[in-house]
Parts: C-alpha cells; sequence; structure tokens
C-alpha cells in the first residue's frame, strides 16, 4: 500500500508552482514577468497598451519569489520521505504545528504571490478566465487521479480504483479551488485596479479592498459554520482482517473543535460520504489513540471510536478557510508591485507578518481557537501566512548581502560575539536564554522551538539587518 503521510501530503503538485511560467503574455497569465517595470501609465491609450501587450519583452523573473518556491519544495520533499522516521516533523496529530504543517500555506502563499504579478495586466479578459478556468480543471483532475487512490505508487507498482471508495479531496484540489476562486476575483477587479496608490501605509489595503472582501466572506462562512453548524452522533464501518466491524462516535454539540465532533468533518462526510474520506487521518497518532504518540503505532485497547475513523485534512471547509492563506499572499504581490523600495517593501511585509504571528499565538494560547491543520484553523491561517511573510521577507533583503550573512549569521560569528559576554556561566548567554525561554519552552518542543528560533530570531533578524544595510548603501563583498 502507498504510504499514508505521502497520499496525504501530496506528490504531484510541484508542477503548479512551475507551471505560471509557461504562461503566455497575451492570455494575461502570464508570471512574473518585469516585475520591476511600473504598471501601465493611466493616462495612456488603451490601443496602445495592447499593442505593447504584444510586443515581446524581455523575461525578469522574481528571485526571491522563485527562492521561496525552491525552499517550500525542499521542505516538501524532507517531511514527505523523512516525516515517517521523524515523526516530531510529521504533521501535528491535531493542534500545534510541525515543519510538515508550513508546506500546505506556503504552496498557497505562493499562489497568491504569483497571481498578482501574472495578472496585474489583463488585455483580454475573456482569455485570461478560460485560461483560469482551464487550469482549475486541470489541477482537480491530476488531483483526483493521483491522491483519489488510482496510483499506488511508489510502494506498489499496481493501479486502479473502487469508485465507491475513491478520494475526491487532496492537495491539488485545494490549489485548484483556492486559486480559482482568489484569480476570478482578481481578474473581475481589474478595471478597479489603481495605477498609483493614494499616500498612507493601510492605501494598499483599501486599493485591493475586493480582494479582501473575498478573503473576509470565506473567512465568515468558515467561522459561522464552525461554531454553529450542529453535529449529530454518526457512524461508520471499517474491515480490519476483512471482517466488518461498526463504530458509532456521540456528538450532538456545536462548536467542537475536538476530532470527534467538529463541523469541519461533519461537512465533508454529508458532502463526500465517509468512504471518499482519507482513511488514515494523523489524529491516530494522538496519545488517545497510540501509546507510541507522537510516533505511530496499534491502537490502545481502551482508544475512543473516532480514532478508527476516516478524516478528510484537505475538505470542503477546510478548504474555504485556506482562501485565506492566498488572499494574504495575493497582498504581498500587491506591494511587490505597487513598492519600489526596499524598506517600503520591508515595512509592509514584516509589519503585516508578525501582526499575524502575534494574533495566531494570542488566539492558540488563549484556547480560544487553537492552531490546528487539519481543522486549518483561523489562527493556523495567520501563524503559518505571517511565517511565510517573514520568511519571504528575509530572502528578498538576505541576498543583498549574502556574503555578511554567511560570515556573521552562517559561520555563527556574530553570535560567538554575543555569547561571548555572559553571566556567571558561559551558557548563560542572551543568545541561549532566548532560543530556550522565548522559543523552546514557550512551544514545549525542542524541535519545534529550535526551528521557529531558526525561521525569526535568525533569518528574520538577517533579513532586517540586510535591508538596513540595503538602505544606507552598505554591501559587504570579497
Amino acid at each position: 500500500m502507498a504510504d499514508p503521510r505521502r497520499v496525504e501530503e501530496g506528490l504531484g503538485h510541484a508542477p503548479l508552482v512551475h507551471e505560471d511560467d509557461k504562461s503566455n503574455v497575451g492570455d494575461g497569465i502570464k508570471n512574473e514577468k518585469e516585475i520591476e517595470r511600473s504598471i501601465v501609465i493611466q493616462d495612456e491609450p488603451v490601443e496602445q497598451k495592447e499593442e505593447q501587450s504584444l510586443v515581446k519583452q524581455k523575461s525578469k523573473r522574481v528571485a526571491t519569489l522563485d527562492a521561496f518556491r525552491g525552499l517550500t519544495i525542499v521542505l516538501m520533499i524532507l517531511v514527505d520521505d523523512a516525516g515517517g522516521a521523524y515523526e516530531r516533523i510529521d504533521h501535528s496529530p491535531w493542534n500545534g504545528c510541525t515543519l510538515a504543517d508550513f508546506v500546505m500555506p506556503f504552496f498557497l502563499f505562493i499562489v497568491g504571490v504569483a497571481i498578482a504579478l501574472a495578472l496585474k495586466r489583463i488585455p483580454k479578459m475573456n482569455e485570461a478566465m478560460k485560461k483560469i478556468i482551464l487550469r482549475t480543471l486541470k489541477l482537480l483532475f491530476w488531483g483526483i487521479l493521483l491522491q483519489g487512490g488510482y496510483s499506488h505508487a511508489p510502494d506498489d507498482l499496481f493501479y486502479g480504483v473502487d469508485m465507491k471508495l475513491i478520494r475526491w479531496c487532496g492537495i491539488l484540489q485545494r490549489i485548484a479551488v483556492v486559486y480559482c476562486f482568489v484569480a476570478v476575483i482578481e481578474i473581475l477587479t481589474s478595471k478597479r485596479r489603481p495605477t498609483v496608490l493614494e499616500p498612507g501605509h493601510f492605501s494598499i489595503f483599501t486599493a485591493y479592498r475586493w480582494q479582501w472582501l473575498g478573503g473576509f466572506v470565506a473567512f465568515l462562512v468558515y467561522m459561522i459554520t464552525t461554531y454553529s453548524l450542529y453535529v449529530p452522533d454518526w457512524g461508520f464501518v471499517v474491515h480490519p482482517n476483512h471482517e466488518a466491524k461498526r463504530y458509532t462516535v456521540k456528538c450532538g454539540m456545536r462548536g467542537h473543535l475536538g476530532p470527534a465532533c467538529n463541523a469541519v468533518g461533519y461537512v465533508d462526510r454529508e458532502v463526500w460520504g465517509i468512504n471518499h474520506l482519507y482513511s488514515s487521518p494523523v489524529w491516530s497518532r494522538l496519545k488517545a489513540c497510540t501509546l507510541s504518540s507522537p510516533n505511530s503505532g496499534p491502537f490502545r485497547e481502551d482508544a475512543p471510536t473516532w480514532c478508527h475513523a476516516p478524516f478528510e485534512p484537505e475538505g470542503l471547509l477546510s478548504t474555504i478557510s485556506a482562501i485565506l492563506s492566498s488572499t494574504i499572499g495575493i497582498h504581498y504581490g500587491h506591494v511587490l508591485i505597487h513598492f519600489k523600495g526596499h524598506s517600503e517593501r520591508l515595512k509592509q511585509w514584516v509589519s503585516m507578518g508578525f501582526g499575524l504571528l502575534i494574533m495566531a499565538i494570542i488566539l492558540h494560547f488563549t484556547d480560544a481557537i487553537p492552531i490546528n491543520k487539519q481543522l486549518y484553523s483561523i489562527s493556523y491561517v495567520c501563524f503559518t501566512a505571517g511565517a511565510a511573510g517573514i520568511v519571504f521577507s528575509g530572502i528578498l533583503h538576505s541576498g543583498m548581502n549574502a556574503m555578511l550573512v554567511f560570515v556573521l549569521g552562517a559561520q555563527g560569528i556574530l553570535a560567538g560575539f554575543v555569547n561571548g559576554w555572559y553571566y556567571k556561566n558561559h551558557d548563560n548567554t542572551l543568545v541561549n536564554w532566548i532560543r530556550t525561554h522565548v522559543f523552546i519552552n514557550v512551544w514545549k518542543s525542542e524541535s519545534l522551538g529550535t526551528l521557529l528560533y531558526v525561521i525569526f530570531a535568525e533569518i528574520t533578524f538577517w533579513g532586517v539587518v540586510s535591508g538596513i544595510l540595503h538602505k544606507l548603501g552598505i554591501y559587504w563583498k570579497l
């Protein structure tokens, strides 16, 4: 049988993030071409605009997006192939966020940024709409083919799927729905798109208010359904050792965010049917299900009945919430288009990134809305989108002083200098205190705390330093 972890994360979605590069100029779906060129001048005649859009221009890629895309793909391969051996980097069984839980929202963030760049000029709206619909259908087709159960590679080299058990949802299907929703709004509002922003920090938000309105509608649908939908008792049948065994899960409640009785699972059971959901959910690694937690293992004798049940991590309601990840990504793309100065971009990106992170941490640690990838909770959206924005900002600016970052950061020269100042013993340093008390102790996990420390205390730090040095015109070269 195919590795369930690989099936859940998806193996066929890498082409999506490269497919934009192959689109044509004339159909308005071309990816990040000429991003450093200004938007079409407002007073320019329509005929002249269309004529210029047909002229072949020299391609100029956005290195930051390419680097972030490459980083996400590498991360995907790492968690897909090593997650089975190191369960702590695999998906969190329920609440929380691990390394693998960043992959899906990072891809959706990339989709949003790429849409903003690809659709900044739309000479033929009808052609652009056809392209979007065609791409959506292709993604849906390949998603069902690859994750629906037809292919059992690489472990079992046979093909075929029982249509009574086909899985309708998956990674590519989620990307298809999110891409279509966000791209259509971008196209339909193209005539309202400003060429010059009004003064003010929030003018970029008001200029693209329709995109944010679409994200807000998705937010409302998700929140209202999650907290108001009544979830009744439900049952399911499993076939261990080719023997049918029926289980019943007692619910009868609203607003529950646990594995058994949440509205996300209920919607999928009602819409798709329980036999068409993912059969090996990661919640089977919870302590309530197995003594091997957080690793996989045999079920406990007293495991709740829902431990044996299927659950769709890329289901309908959670996909509606995932629209927000690309909405935030498209905002970063709009900033890249309208703000030519790196310091202005950094101010917009970092402020939003940290704002989202703070909001997510407050929601999670107050138990208001826990960070949860399986439910694609709002706190999870904020946390992962904020992380994506911070890393994206760090990649942009760290490349401007790569040698400085390599010597002082990667080689630990600056950290070594700071650690030279300690209190009473050599281990009591500022760097170690921040790593331990701000990251590891807060998340109660050394591996996750170290990961977040690297992302936010190292990558972010050097991104900010590089941005400041760029603003001052200081570059260190050998």
